[in-house]
């Protein structure tokens, strides 16, 4: 198991624009991360960085001992997997059980094991009942779950996901949640980005929080939604229930539905 560490990292896109400002960060194996703030932070530049998708113009990337610029990116995502916020600029077989076989075929693994992190991945994120589809005919929330399948099923160490939350309804995040209970409990280490602050409070336990090109704070989700100042900062939001109870006076960093009822209760 590998931790992922950061340390001084800038990133400049061709034209010299200025995307990631000298950045650190840790995020130890097994982790559960969520990486929030508003459009333009650098969010998604950091992440890229973090699987060789780009490479760090100053500084270094890490993951365990491997430095990403000594690596190419085929390399590194047999460590570090990543779900493209559209999945679109990810599928591109005509099946959805080709689509999610493609990766562990590439890995040259027994018919045995190839079969079995196949339907393993299938089944957890629920797209067996769609493996023999047209993953294009599929609506865009169900093609994102396509898209995390085929990831699951490489094996990688460690998961990003760019905004899976984006256009999902309620069942789609319950589906996300359960997705993400599975791989922590399988050890791995997740990176989420998501703009929905519920989402984040729900089901992660470390927050890290970016505003114009660097990290502003980091720390548990009760920590990051009850500091004001880091909050303006980076333009973002209490979830709904902390807002509520704010309003109302009721004490504690309140952050879920049963830390309310248990204010409630106390007061």
């Amino acid at each position: 198991m590998r931790d992922l560490i950061l340390k001084d990292v800038s990133f400049s896109y061709p034209g010299g624009f200025l995307a990631v400002d000298q950045i650190n960060m840790e995020i130890k194996a097994g982790d559960n991360v969520a990486i929030v703030g508003q459009n333009g932070a650098g969010k998604t530049t950091t992440v890229k960085m973090m699987n060789g998708l780009l490479h760090p113009t100053k500084g270094d990337v890490l993951v365990g001992d491997m430095n990403t610029k000594d690596y190419t990116t085929a390399q590194i995502s047999r460590i570090v997997g990543y779900v493209f916020q559209n999945p679109d600029d990810q599928i591109f077989h005509a099946t959805v059980e080709s689509e999610v076989r493609f990766g562990p075929k590439t890995l040259k693994l027994s018919k045995e094991e190839e079969d079995k992190r196949v339907q393993e991945a299938l089944e957890i994120t629920g797209m067996d009942r769609f493996k023999d589809e047209n993953p294009l005919n599929l609506p865009l929330s169900t093609r994102k779950f396509v898209t995390i399948a085929a990831v699951i099923a490489m094996g990688t160490e460690i998961l990003i996901f760019d905004e899976p939350t984006a256009g999902q309804d309620v069942e789609g995040n319950k589906m996300l949640s359960g997705i993400l209970q599975k791989l922590h409990e399988q050890r791995k280490t997740v990176i989420t980005i998501s703009h929905d602050m519920e989402f984040v409070a729900s089901n992660f336990k470390k927050v890290i929080v970016m505003a114009k090109k660097k990290i502003v704070r980091s720390g548990t989700p009760a920590e990051i939604f009850w500091d004001f100042e880091t909050l303006e900062k980076a333009m973002l939001k209490q979830p709904y229930v902390s807002r509520v109870c704010k309003a109302l006076h009721i004490e504690g960093n309140i952050i879920s539905i049963e830390d309310a009822i248990e204010g409630i209760l106390n007061r």
